[in-house]
């Protein structure tokens, strides 16, 4: 088969070994994945992939299984699936643990549903099951734009919450049309005004985050008395100084998380949440992929390319 493989920080379309369907695992013919941060740092050097997982990029992918493991049951040669991936979905086919796959939601096509695994396991796993966010509440994302924040504006309005965001301006009247209660841009407005303005001085309940140190004193500043801050990013730096005095005052919560590492198991559970509570309000339509474009796989320079640019809005796929 084809895959994307790393030489000296380039991405190579190349011919590699055929995967194998191990205990636990599947086979799938890979008809479409998408970019994500993770893949730019992977060929930047930056983040390598976890013991065991394949060595090309793809955090998730769509397609149809053509092998399936020993030990593995509820799922068939020819089944339509999309899948949660530690790596390896820059490929014509790809091993997947059979506890990572998720049926094609209700309404969508194949190649559409790639673009959903990633986002919807990352937003998931922190606003709802870590942050518990609820009704009424108001959730503030950063980087509004990307395929996270498109895709957690829409979970957080079908969930009730009011949602928040910063995002280059030119981007704004699309995200309020996905849902978006109030749009920052980060380059010209300060966003702790902007949030405690329009929430009355309380705050935001629940921050999700990609900046990491840049913005952590300021996600604080920002915080809704028992706020909950996650990051899942470090797009502004990994260190920095931490009042904990305001964070104690505020009776606040500071988590950081990383799904690509996370055990198995625990990627299986994810996985079983978001097909039981996320994959409903797919299919009813409350929250629908927002693609940008997509490439064909040999092309995967030039999509990295688009993603460093921060043109985009929403998700970025790669055809095989």
């Amino acid at each position: 088969m084809h895959a994307i493989v790393i030489e000296d920080k380039q991405l190579v379309w190349a011919e590699v070994p055929d995967p194998e369907a191990a205990e636990g695992e599947v086979v799938v013919d890979v008809t479409a994945t998408a970019v994500n941060r993770a893949d730019v740092l992977q060929r930047q050097g930056f983040y390598p992939p976890p013991p065991g997982a394949p060595e090309f990029p793809g955090l998730e992918c769509s397609g149809v299984i053509s092998a399936v493991g020993p030990g593995v049951t509820g799922h068939h040669v020819g089944e339509r699936v999309c899948a949660l991936l530690a790596g390896g979905g820059y490929a014509e086919r790809v091993a997947v643990p059979a506890g990572q796959l998720l049926p094609v939601p209700t309404g969508l096509s194949l190649v559409e549903s790639a673009a959903l695994p990633e986002v919807a396991c990352t937003v998931w796993s922190n606003v709802v099951d870590r942050d518990r966010l609820r009704s009424g509440e108001t959730l503030l994302v950063h980087g509004g734009g990307s395929g996270i924040g498109t895709f957690a504006i829409q979970l957080g309005v079908a969930l009730g919450a009011t949602v928040l965001v910063t995002a280059r301006e030119e981007k704004h009247e699309r995200l309020r049309a996905l849902g978006a209660a109030l749009t920052i841009d980060y380059r010209s407005q300060d966003f702790v005004h902007e949030v405690l303005e329009h929430t009355g001085g309380r705050g935001a309940d629940v921050v999700l985050d990609i900046m990491g140190a840049k913005y952590l004193a300021r996600n604080i500043e920002a915080l809704a008395p028992e706020g909950r801050i996650t990051v899942i990013g470090m797009q502004g730096g990994r260190s920095a100084e931490l009042d904990l005095g305001k964070l104690m005052a505020k009776r606040g919560r500071i988590s950081s998380t990383s799904l690509r590492a996370r055990p198995v198991a625990d990627k299986a559970r994810i996985a079983a949440g978001v097909r039981d509570q996320v994959w409903p309000l797919v299919a009813a339509g409350f929250v629908k992929p927002v693609i940008h474009t997509a490439f064909p796989m040999a092309e995967a320079a030039a999509a990295h390319e688009l993603l460093e640019s921060s043109d985009h809005l929403g998700k970025i796929l790669l055809l095989s």
